[in-house]
Parts: structure tokens; sequence; C-alpha cells
């Protein structure tokens, strides 16, 4: 190999792990809670914290799976959640759709002093775009609170890494069947999909530098840079389920580049420094070491 970081290649696919989590009181107390509600098929905890990598301080993401058979009782699950929040007052819970088509919907809420989200899940909604990112079909939508976009595989990786609290007719069971292993035909569509908009990116970048239009400059290198930890999280085979922290997440991953992280901070550096020449220089190089980390 060449610069391109391959030192410890993925061996397997991602694969089911047992639930190792210990056992929490809050998640005991909102799980006995929610389950109640009608409508509500399975509750599972997710991000971090299902991850193994939360910190304290960290959220709680619980997502509650219904189906459209059923509709969710948003109403009562309302007055569910007011019993159980620290401030009741201050405490919404939304209509299904109400944030759109891929977040949906959900509540914010402060739980003995923890922060809690609670994101709804269409279970009809959510096996059908597995089963197509499984058979290598991606969608990419606008989505608020995702300045990349919401890529249509997210949905798989909440299932993978998800640690089910209530689910008593194995609902999440069969859906990590179908997410875990990580799916190759997955993997060869998230490298065509994004590949080629890395460069694509850069170009359009170093055309507005002439102009000095310094926010499609900005907003150009951050496309190519999030399509960047696309690739490289696919060629990984793990799923991306959010662009928080993922360059650097992804400058962990086995197959890498070199001082990803470092590289991108320098980038976000110059762009800020007005060297912005520079800035598309330093991603084009970062393009090309990609291209041979594909092959």
């Amino acid at each position: 190999m060449t610069n391109a970081s391959r030192a410890s290649a993925p061996t397997s696919r991602l694969s089911p792990q047992p639930n190792l989590m210990p056992h929490d009181p809050l998640l005991s107390h909102l799980t006995s809670s929610l389950a109640e509600v009608p409508g509500i098929q399975a509750i599972v905890l997710g991000g971090s914290r299902a991850r193994g990598s939360a910190h304290p301080a960290s959220d709680y993401d619980i997502g509650l799976y219904c189906s459209e058979a059923r509709p969710l009782d948003t109403d009562l699950l309302q007055t569910v959640v007011k019993d159980i929040a620290d401030d009741p007052g201050a405490t919404t819970v939304t209509r299904f759709g109400e944030w759109g088509p891929w977040i949906v919907g959900g509540a914010w809420l402060s739980v003995e002093g923890k922060k809690v989200d609670l994101l709804y899940r269409r279970t009809d909604e959510v096996e059908r775009v597995m089963t197509d990112c499984r058979n290598g079909t991606v969608l990419m939508a606008y989505q608020a609170g995702h300045p990349h976009g919401f890529c249509s595989a997210i949905w798989m990786g909440e299932i993978a890494y998800c640690q089910p609290l209530h689910d008593p007719q194995g609902l999440v069971a069969r859906l990590k069947s179908i997410a875990l292993p990580y799916p190759r035909p997955l993997r060869e569509a998230l490298i065509q999909r994004f590949q080629w908009e890395i460069l694509f990116g850069i170009e359009n970048a170093e055309l507005a530098i002439a102009r000095d239009d310094r926010t499609h400059i900005a907003g150009s290198l951050y496309r190519s840079l999030g399509c960047i930890a696309q690739v490289l999280f696919a060629l990984n085979e793990r799923y991306l389920i959010n662009e928080k922290g993922a360059l650097h997440e992804a400058a962990r991953l086995p197959l890498t580049i070199p001082h990803l992280a470092e590289r991108v901070d320098d980038v976000w550096r110059m762009i800020g420094e007005g060297a912005f020449a520079a800035a598309c220089d330093d991603v084009r190089k970062i393009d090309r070491q990609l291209k041979v980390l594909c092959q």
C-alpha cells in the first residue's frame, strides 16, 4: 500500500453482539413507564450509551418503535412523559411526522437530572428502508439537524447498535438480522454514492474562490469532508449514524487516512484564515489517498 493506512484491515463484518449493558435504574424507570403506552411495540436504547462510548453527561437516546396498523397514542404518551419529567410544564411530545419523514418525532425532556430524547420510528417503514439498504439502495434526504443530510442507512445503524429494553414480540431481534452482519451491497452502494462527490465539492469550492464566496467555499468543502467520512465508514463496514464527530471517529478506524483528524482540523483553520486554495489542496490530497484505499 501507499500513504493510506491499512495496517489492520477488518477481518470480519460487523456482527451481532450480546447485550452487555449494566443495570441502569433510570432505564428501568423509563421502560416500565413507556411500555404501557398503546402503540409502542418495542423500546430501545440508542446512541453512545448503547455503543458503550458514553460519558456521565451523555444523553439517553430512547427509540420508540410503533406500527402503522396500531398508531402510537401520543396524547397518552404526553401524559406519561409529564409524570416522569423533571419539569412537566416544559415537556412537549410531538405528533408522528412533526420532525419530518426521517427523524419523525418524539420529545426532549429531563428525567432525574438526565437529558432524555425520545425518537419515534414506524416499524413498517424501517423494515422497508432496511431491506432496500441491504440490497444496495440508499437515499440521502435534506433533514434539519443533519447538515450533510439524512442517509437512509442511518436506520440500519440504529438497529445494529441499539440495545433492546422492551421487545416482547422479538421485533428488534428480527430487524437486527437485516442489519447484521453488515451487507456487502450496502458497502458498495455507499462508496459509489459518496466517493464521486468528494472531488465535485472541491472543484465547486475552487470555482467560488474567485468570487470570494466564503459560504459556498466552506459549504462545498464540508460536503466533501462529509462524503469522505461516509466512504471510510463503508470501507470498514461500520454504520455512520450521525455526522457529529464522524471524521474523528473515522480517523480511528482500521482502514483510514493517516493523521485524518489533524488534517481536517487544519482544513478548517485554513478556511477560517481565508487560505481557501490551500484548504482545497489539502482535501484533494485526502481524496487521492482515499481513492488508493478504496482500491
